[in-house]
Formats: structure tokens, sequence, C-alpha cells
């Protein structure tokens, strides 16, 4: 593998073409018209323009990319998470153009890719399930008839869903049918498939996902668990690992049950089973993603692997450098998703020009983006502007280090996630881990942002003084600066302006 051609756009494509360099493999971008002056075209040796800024006229057109991956010379394509990643007909396209997929097959997505589908593979290995139906609902009434057997609240979910779309939580049964209806219309006009079934709602759930890891010689291993369950719109905000919930028994359990899943579907590469756990500490499949997540550092931190070389080398045909007993948890890590939105006006995305843009440094601090000052966050895509990672000898240093990087994280022109994400890192529900995916909802609201921060009459005092010190003080003087406010809540005042 000499070449290799990324599929995808911002921090994923930077982040697989840093490991291809330390590897020795060359790297082609592809980019949109809205992307032509991109750091991710930058840092490839190679860039190929796939079309206008619409994704689906450039990034989601499987033939453009092929092209470009065969105009160039590239031998395999990273898909990198989202756009194509886990679209079967397009590793399918790909292995036959004669070209690497560096991920599964189209076979093996397509048995996790609908959830109906993937809840029958892992019944059909004993894997444990939120009780409910295996296959779509064919009517309200049978779908009535389910929901008052199981017991109410339930909740109704696409088969071919994601990010919360065509999910409905039902209380009682004068809802269900219009709950019902709903789902399946969204569920038609988000996917194309108007599937949906029924489980029961689990009401105080965690968000647990395993790593797993295989290789084309059979060889399936976990990496641990990542924690995620502080969302919004049931999207992940807040990742972790590993969990601070998890025994080393239950950690085992759910390992092995994910890689059984894996091993049930031949999967090849790195991808994530996800499940629910309860607050007794049950646990319940969910999903499998068949692709690279966008938390995967907190793992790689805390096992000391780089996913994507262990992707790469999987695709060439290597077997697992390593065994299950072989890994190791080290340390903690968490990572936070800065995202362009206002925390406080119920998280809607935010566009414009980064006016300034310096991020954290220091001892276990890593950040991944694809910006600098002076950019634009653009309309067409995901408003994720960096994840920032913070690393520990355990969590409450990791938490530690969180809070300092964020408060170092300077950015205007936009409002972003980083005071949201500050308040979760010192709220007591998340600091104890005692908390669930409803997290937002019981714990914040708008207005908590300012209770959590300095009172903002008593920071401009602070400057007000400085101020006048600063100026009585003679310039050769080596007192130190007093009443100092931290950058990130400086700006915070400067951006209300």
């Amino acid at each position: 593998m000499k070449k290799i051609l990324i599929a995808n756009r911002g921090e994923i494509a930077i982040r697989v073409m840093r490991s291809a360099r330390e590897m020795g493999i060359a790297t082609v971008a592809v980019f949109s018209e809205a992307d032509r002056n991109a750091l991710h075209v930058r840092y490839a040796d190679e860039a190929v323009c796939i079309g206008p800024a619409a994704s689906s006229q450039s990034y989601l057109v499987m033939e453009r990319i092929i092209e470009a991956a065969r105009q160039t010379g590239a031998d395999a394509i990273h898909p990198g998470y989202g756009f194509l990643s886990e679209n079967a007909a397009f590793a399918d396209l790909v292995k036959a153009s004669g070209i690497i997929f560096i991920g599964p097959s189209g076979d093996s997505m397509r048995k996790m890719g609908s959830k109906l589908a993937a809840k029958a593979t892992a019944e059909a290995h004993n894997i444990p399930l939120v009780p409910g139906t295996a296959k779509a609902l064919e009517s309200v009434e049978e779908g009535m008839r389910v929901a008052e057997k199981i017991g109410f609240p339930v909740l109704i979910k696409a088969s071919a869903g994601g990010g919360g779309k065509g999910m409905r939580i039902v209380h009682a049964a004068v809802e269900f049918e219009e709950q019902m209806r709903l789902a399946v219309s969204e569920a038609t006009s988000s996917f194309g498939d108007g599937a949906v079934f029924i489980e029961r709602y689990v009401g105080s759930p965690r968000h647990i996902e395993i790593q797993v890891l295989g290789d084309t010689h059979g060889n399936v291993v976990h990496l641990f668990e990542r924690e995620c369950s502080v969302q919004r719109r049931h999207q992940k905000v807040v990742e972790e690992a590993p969990s601070s919930v998890l025994t080393p028994q239950l950690r085992a359990e759910m390992g092995r049950c994910a890689v059984e899943v894996a091993k049930a579907c031949n999967y090849v590469g790195a991808g994530t089973v996800e499940f629910l756990l309860d607050e007794r500490l049950n646990f319940y499949f969910l999903e499998m993603n068949t692709r690279l997540q966008v938390e995967h550092p907190v793992t790689e931190y805390i096992t000391g692997l780089d996913l994507v070389k262990e992707q790469i080398k999987v695709a060439r045909g290597e077997r697992l450098s390593f065994r299950q007993e072989d890994l190791k948890i080290l340390g903690h890590a968490i990572e936070i998703r800065v995202y362009a939105e206002d925390p406080a006006d119920n998280f809607l995305p935010d566009i414009g020009r980064l006016s300034t843009y310096r991020i954290p440094q220091g001892p276990g601090i890593r950040v991944d983006d694809a910006y600098e000052e002076g950019m634009d966050i653009p309309i067409y895509y995901d408003p994720m502007i960096a994840k920032l990672i913070a690393y520990g000898s355990d969590r409450s240093e990791a938490i530690e280090r969180m809070k300092r990087a964020i408060e170092d994280y300077h950015i205007t022109g936009v409002k972003t996630t980083l005071p949201f994400c500050h308040f979760v890192m010192q709220h007591e529900a998340f600091v104890s881990g005692k908390f669930d995916t409803h997290f937002v909802k019981n714990h914040y609201t708008p207005d908590m942002l300012h209770r959590a921060e300095p009172d903002e009459e008593m920071i401009a005092a602070l400057l007000a003084v400085r101020s006048i010190r600063n100026n009585s003080i003679p310039r050769n003087s080596t007192s130190g600066e007093q009443g100092q406010v931290s950058r990130w809540k400086s700006n915070r005042l400067r951006s209300a302006d």
C-alpha cells in the first residue's frame, strides 16, 4: 500500500493523513469547491476537486471518488466517518474497482447497518437485547399489541435510523398511533426507509460502547469501553474512557459480547458495538457502527494504540500484533466535541468567521481540528470545529486538565459548546460519575452557564482594577499582575459585545 485516498474532509481527513505519513504512505485529499482552501487539502500530497459545495454533489458521489483514486494512482481508500463510511454499496464498488477499502466488507455493513438485522444477529448469539420486536412493525395495531405486552413507556425507533431521527417515546396507549405515524414519516423522509420497531423504554440509561478490532485471519479483540452518555439531541458531546461505573467483571462480559457480535458478521477493521446500561447495571445490545468513531482518540490514549495505523495494517492483510490478554487500561481520557453551536439557544448551529482561534496546549492535551484563525465555518457540513482530548493518570486528573484546556481555548467569531462542556466538567453529577443520557434534561438550562461562571460585573471590576494598577506601576516594575481573568472567560465577555 503506497498511496491512500481519504474520502472525507476536515479533522478526520487530517487525522488519517498523519498516521499514513508516519507509515511512509502518500495521501490524496478530495475536496468540494467550498473546501478548496481547507487544511486537509493543503496537508495531503495530492488533492482532487470532486464537485460543488453540497455533499450530495461531492463527498457522497461514489463514482467521483473512485475516479479520483484512479486518476492519482491510489491503491486504497479510507472513508473516515460520516459520508460514505457505512455505505455497503460504496465498499463493494471500491473492491470491484480493484482498490483496497480500509474498513469492513459490504456484507458486514449490511448485516449491521439495519438495526433490525443487527438485533437478529445479536439475538442468534445470545447477546442481551432490550425487550421488544425483532422485526419491522407491519401496522399500528400490531405495534399497539406489542407495546401493551411489554408495557409503557416504549420507544419507537427507525430501523435505518441514527441521530435521534425516526425515534419517539410513547408514555401511554392514547399517544401510540400518532407517535408511530410520526416516526414512520420521519424515518421515510430521513432515510428513505419507513421501517420502525419497538423497544421497552429504558428510563435512565447510560450509553456504553465497546471498541473492537478484527483482522482478515479471524482474530477479533476488544479495546475496552467508552462512556458517551452526555448528549444533546441524541448526539454525543462528551466521551470518556474508561467508564466510571463498569466493574472489571462487567467490562469483560460486555467485551466478550462485542467480540461475539463482530465475529458474527465476519468483521474486519475498527468498529464499535454500542450498548445501553440501565440503573441496575444490566446491559443491552443497541447497534454496531461499522467504521472509526469520532471519539476514537480516548481509546488510543488508554491503550497506547494508533487505531488508524491498525486499520491500515489490517487492510494490508496483516495479523493483529497483540492478543486480548496483552491489552491493559492505562490512565483516563476525556474528549469533548467543540461545535459551532450556541448552548444558550438550544444548541442551534452558528456560522461565521473564526476571528480568533488559539488552541490549548500542555501535558496530556490533544486537539484534532482542521481550522485556523480567519477561516469560515461552512454552512454545508457538520458544525464540529474540533475534538479536544485530555488525558491523565486517573479520571480526576483528566477532568482537571480538561477544565484548564477549555479555559485556554480561545475562540471568537462564533458561539461554541466550550462553555457547556466547562459546565459539565464542574457539575457534581459528572464529577461523581452519577449521570446518564438525560444529563442535559436533568441538570442543564442555559442560565446555568452564567451561574457557573464568575459574575460579569465582578470580572469587569477586576479588569478595571488591573488597568488602574498597570497605569500606576512603573514600566520597569517587577510586580506581578493581579486580578487576571482567563482568556476563555474574558473572551466570553468580548463575544457578548
